[in-house]
C-alpha cells in the first residue's frame, strides 16, 4: 500500500489538509500555484467572490495546460519529421534502427 502524506496548505487565506501520495513539497508548490492564480484573478480588477475567482483561476490554469499540451504535440511532430529526414540521410543498412515509416 502506498503511503499518503497529509500536507497543510493555505489557499486564499484558508488552510486545507491535502492527503496525497505525492511528495509533500510538490503538493505545497501546486497549492502555492493555485493560490497565486486565484490572487491574480482577485487583484485583476473588479471585486469577485472567492469561489468565482477559483473558477476563473481554474479556467486560466486549464488554458495553460492545453497550451502546454499543444506545444508538446507540435514538438513531437517536428521531432518525427526530423527523424524521417535523418533516416533518409543514413545508408540503407542503418535505417532499420529508426524503425517505422521514417526508415522506409
Amino acid at each position: 500500500m502506498i503511503k499518503k502524506n497529509a500536507v497543510r496548505v493555505t489557499i486564499c487565506d484558508e488552510e486545507y489538509t491535502v492527503r496525497s501520495e505525492l511528495d509533500p513539497e510538490y503538493t505545497r508548490q501546486v497549492a502555492a500555484y493555485v493560490d497565486q492564480a486565484i490572487k491574480r484573478v482577485l487583484h485583476a480588477g473588479s471585486l469577485v467572490e472567492s469561489h468565482k475567482a477559483a473558477i476563473l483561476a481554474a479556467l486560466a490554469i486549464t488554458d495553460e495546460l492545453f497550451e502546454a499540451r499543444k506545444g508538446q504535440q507540435e514538438t513531437a511532430q517536428k521531432l518525427r519529421a526530423m527523424t524521417g529526414e535523418l533516416a533518409r540521410l543514413l545508408p540503407p543498412t542503418k535505417r532499420q534502427s529508426f524503425g517505422g515509416e521514417a526508415a522506409r
